[in-house]
């Protein structure tokens, strides 16, 4: 089946520092170690925005042919881009709002590349030095803006809900906009766009033209959750840890929307890190909500967190089944609490240095047959460290759902085995069957086949 395509040659609107030569041929370079390819897939999709699909295979497969480039001039770039979805585009001229985002992919990757990956001067061996990674690549992307009181709240939640849910997504948003909260997202569909629609109309409403929806991804994720057009500022992190470093350090608040497997794991990442002991004082607003119909989806979750991780963790959420305002209204005091906490230990407003973020949640998690196979999942273990084990096996499942290169090495080597206590391995069987079960794991209309097997 062929689809269409457009042809564009197009410059970087604003401040795009000009690229070194240097900069170009890493760029171009087509070797495995290249940014390259890395370059072309997150590019492209970008340019996807708006379509259906949640397969990163699925769409470089659809789009072989699609090719861009950098063309340096004296006075600047321009990206020639061959073979683009013609979604991307209106009467011929590429949407503004896609536009920009492509050009801080752009940004980031060369940035990440030249002056945090190649520098000496971040020891990714230490958790300050990767701490520190991720705050130079925000500030890079200009989304730390200290000048701003607390207003920064993380959703959460999945790209395959249905209608009531997104809905009410979008209601909650609305609220949290009327409030004059800005929304932060993984910046995809679903329960990433609906709160951000909502907020705009409350932003709107209120007469507030500085609202923020704050888009976070990266590269292994993006191609099945292309930015939503409502996101003004995108950040492409170079890996799902740093990605959900960079959610904890700049939000105020976190609000879970029902999800799948990705859901799950933001929810261990960050009830791991609240669990530390060094953390149990830390004001951190965390509300799980839902529309009535979702009140079972939290009924499990609440009972799967209780049997792995223990009331303790219990305690650091307040779920809330649907009511909109209430769900605002919490989070606009737990954020008021985050203020005057920072004030009196002068932290950063718009940076939570004092967050205790164990390495444990900060080193990259390779989702190979063999690394599932051995994560330690059972309870002779501290509760933040079982947390993070979790949120690897949910990580896991979620590369081999959605991921190309999860996708291909399922199809390689059949299903990830998971191991570990009963305890353990049941209320985690029983939870993914009841994501497969609602149509969790894929969109709506596509047929999952699972790529993970639990042995007990």
């Amino acid at each position: 089946m062929e689809y269409d395509v457009v042809d564009t040659l197009i410059s970087p609107e604003g401040r795009l520092e000009v690229l070194s030569k240097a900069e170009v041929v890493k760029l171009l370079d087509t070797s495995q170690g290249g940014l390259y390819q890395v370059f072309r897939n997150c590019a492209l999709a970008v340019l996807n925005c708006g379509s259906s699909i949640d397969d990163g295979k699925e769409l470089l497969e659809r789009y072989k042919l699609f090719d861009i480039s950098i063309i340096q001039r004296e006075r600047g770039i321009k990206l020639d881009i061959k073979g683009a979805p013609a979604i991307a585009f209106v009467d011929g001229k590429m949407i503004k709002g896609i536009h920009e985002h492509l050009f801080a992919v752009l940004r980031d990757i060369v940035f990440i590349s030249s002056d945090v990956t190649d520098n000496p001067k971040f020891d990714m061996t230490r958790t300050e030095g990767i701490t520190d990674s991720v705050f130079h690549i925000l500030r890079n992307a200009n989304v730390l803006q200290p000048q701003r009181n607390p207003n920064l709240v993380v959703c959460w939640g999945g790209h395959s809900i249905n209608r009531v849910e997104y809905n009410y997504s979008k209601e909650v948003g609305y609220q949290l906009g009327l409030r004059d909260l800005d929304i932060c997202t993984g910046c995809g569909p679903g329960a990433m766009k609906g709160p951000m629609k909502g907020a705009t109309i409350g932003h709107a409403k209120q007469r507030l033209g500085t609202g923020r929806y704050l888009g976070i991804s990266e590269p292994g994720i993006i191609a099945a959750e292309s930015p939503n057009p409502i996101v003004n500022d995108l950040v492409i992190m170079p890996d799902i840890e740093k990605r959900l470093e960079a959610f904890v350090r700049t939000g105020h608040g976190i609000i879970v929307f029902p999800g799948g497997a990705g859901t799950a794991e933001e929810i261990l990442y960050i009830l791991g890190i609240l669990l530390h002991p060094d953390n149990a004082e830390m004001p951190f607003p965390l509300v799980f909500t839902g529309p009535d119909s979702a009140r079972d989806y939290f009924i499990q979750i609440d009972e799967f967190i209780g049997l792995t991780l223990g009331e303790e963790a219990q305690r650091r959420y307040k779920i809330i089944i649907d009511d909109p305002e209430a769900v605002a209204r919490e989070m606009q005091t737990g954020i008021k609490q985050v203020r005057e906490f920072r004030k009196s230990r002068s932290d950063a407003y718009y940076f939570n240095w004092l967050l205790r973020i164990d390495q444990e949640f900060q080193r990259p998690f390779k989702p190979t047959h063999e690394n599932m196979r051995n994560l330690s999942l059972h309870r002779n273990q501290e509760r933040h460290q079982l947390a993070a084990n979790l949120r690897r096996a949910f990580s896991g499942v979620v590369a081999g759902n959605v991921k190309d290169e999860g996708i291909r090495a399922i199809e390689k080597h059949g299903h990830f085995e998971i191991h570990g206590d009963p305890q353990i391995m049941g209320p985690m069987d029983a939870l993914l069957a009841s994501f497969v079960e609602h149509s969790r794991m894929k969109l709506p209309g596509k047929a999952y086949t699972p790529c993970y097997r639990i042995v007990q």
